[in-house]
């Protein structure tokens, strides 16, 4: 009877930048998935600042985004049964470092699909619309329609999608419903997934940015992916296209885009996500032809209960012994 008294639940912690604006201190999303089974506590640190030992002795770990999860600070994590990021992206973490120390890495990569491919379409439609330069026209009381010449037709434009997974095929049916040709490029999905999603398939990048009026990226950040997007890849895209990216800021050198964008190679960008986010000038700011949002894409109150439970449910199985799923490592 002592015994059973004194034996303490593990531990989940849920990790928080300080400068992300996380309020619900009660955790009320994740509580109810894990106090029967765990302690569970919000902490929240510094993007540089050491870790505490709460996080460091967790046993399971939600993080949002940040703070880095290094190899060193895996060698510290004796009790870790698993780290869950708190939604698609893992860059934050080594998972190298955690699978050889036997931490599972997993991620929610599910939860923001339909808001992010809905991003995405909004943005392109943006562009082909340029409803931004006309809303400034109307409001400044003219009525010249000075961008029509910008303006297309989808129906007879072709849509590059860089990354063919979850939220490329869902932008992709999206695309198809507007009656854009959609064409994409992803070396690791299955042979006849073109025929399934009713698609069409190339072999290159570089063939897909030669050939699409609009290049949406898709993909993941990862070494291969990081900085794909540069000075070359841009100066391959038709003159007058489009460049669209709601995945991870790191894919898509910001300078060159800019750049493209200033002599007009490029007609206009939708950047959900920039290089070394937010923007850091006025000058960056007022680059022409560009729409810009907040790394916002994923945001919705349906979805953040979505991506909450799950990673609640995660490290459910996780401190309990069960088999944990989404695993990146």
């Amino acid at each position: 009877m002592v015994k059973a008294f004194l034996m303490k639940k593990p531990s989940v912690v849920i990790l928080c930048p300080k400068e992300f604006k996380f309020t619900d201190h009660a955790a009320s999303v994740e509580r109810p998935f894990l106090a029967d089974v765990a302690d569970l506590n919000t902490v929240w640190l510094e993007y540089n600042a050491p870790f505490p030992d709460a996080v460091l002795d967790a046993h399971a770990l939600i993080l949002w985004h940040g703070p880095l999860i290094t190899a060193e600070v895996v060698s510290r994590m004796k009790n870790c049964r698993a780290i869950i990021r708190n939604g698609v992206g893992f860059d934050s973490v080594d998972i190298a470092a955690a699978a050889k120390a036997g931490i599972p890495v997993c991620n929610v990569p599910d939860y923001g699909t339909e808001e992010v491919a809905d991003h995405a379409i909004a943005l392109i439609l943006a562009l082909y619309r340029q409803l931004f330069p006309l809303d400034v026209e109307a409001k400044q009381l003219g009525w010249k329609i000075n961008v029509a010449a910008k303006m297309r037709r989808l129906r007879t434009q072709t849509l590059g999608i860089v990354g063919l997974g979850r939220i490329g095929t869902a932008a992709a049916l999206r695309a198809k419903a507007f009656g854009l040709r959609v064409q994409f490029y992803d070396p690791y999905v299955p042979a006849g997934t073109h025929k399934a999603v009713g698609v069409e398939r190339v072999t290159s990048l570089e063939e897909l940015l030669r050939t699409s009026d609009t290049v949406s990226i898709h993909c993941p950040l990862s070494a291969e992916t990081r900085g794909m997007i540069g000075a070359k890849e841009i100066s391959l895209m038709k003159p007058g296209a489009f460049l669209v990216n709601t995945a991870r800021g790191d894919i898509v050198q910001k300078a060159p885009v800019f750049a493209a964008l200033h002599s007009g190679h490029l007609a206009g960008a939708g950047l959900d996500v920039v290089e070394s986010e937010p923007l850091r000038t006025a000058d960056e700011a007022a680059t022409p032809n560009l729409i810009v949002t907040c790394h916002a894409a994923f945001c919705s109150p349906e979805g953040m209960v979505e991506m909450r439970s799950t990673s609640a449910k995660i490290a459910r199985a996780a401190v309990t012994g069960q088999p944990v799923w989404n695993r990146v490592n």
